[in-house]
């Protein structure tokens, strides 16, 4: 991975994290301030509580894409390390699409009279544990990478030996 790229990854996931914590101080400051009143039509603080959940799940995975790109930039990703980041990536990203089937849940019943809004809603979900998915394939790629870069390591002992 070039230096271009990782500069341009890591400016990237800076700025989102910035925006996550922008809005989830946003979103304490709403509901420990009490400012905003609600005048009934949506359940505010609830909604508050899953956006801020939900950025949490997102701060999560940009930091182990983070702490991805430092071992691809030292070349230690074919590591058993790097399972535990690609772990909790997919835990945080099926977390996410928790706090989105919470949100579509919330939503519904103000949805009674157009129900595609909450069926797009729901497939919005549907799409988020999708991506989980296609990192868990991912994570077998790489678990295959390692496996042969193990293997390689071996091979190359036992002709470090006959020579």
């Amino acid at each position: 991975m070039g230096k271009l790229a990782v500069c341009a990854l890591r400016a990237v996931l800076v700025v989102v994290l910035a925006g996550t914590v922008f809005v989830q101080a946003g979103m304490v400051w709403a509901l420990v301030s009490g400012s905003d009143p609600e005048d009934g039509s949506l359940p505010l603080t609830p909604l508050r509580v899953i956006t801020i959940l939900g950025m949490a799940s997102a701060q999560v995975a940009l930091v182990c894409v983070w702490r991805l790109v430092t071992m691809v930039r030292r070349g230690t990703v074919f590591s058993h390390a790097a399972f535990r980041y690609v772990d909790v990536m997919i835990g945080a990203i099926v977390a996410a699409a928790l706090v989105w089937f919470a949100v579509t849940a919330l939503n519904a019943p103000g949805q009674r009279e157009d129900p595609g809004v909450t069926v797009i809603m729901a497939g919005v979900g549907v799409a988020i544990l999708g991506v989980a998915l296609m990192v868990l394939v991912l994570r077998m790629l790489l678990a295959q990478a390692v496996a042969r870069d193990v293997e390689a390591a071996k091979m190359q002992a036992e002709l470090d030996e006959v020579i």
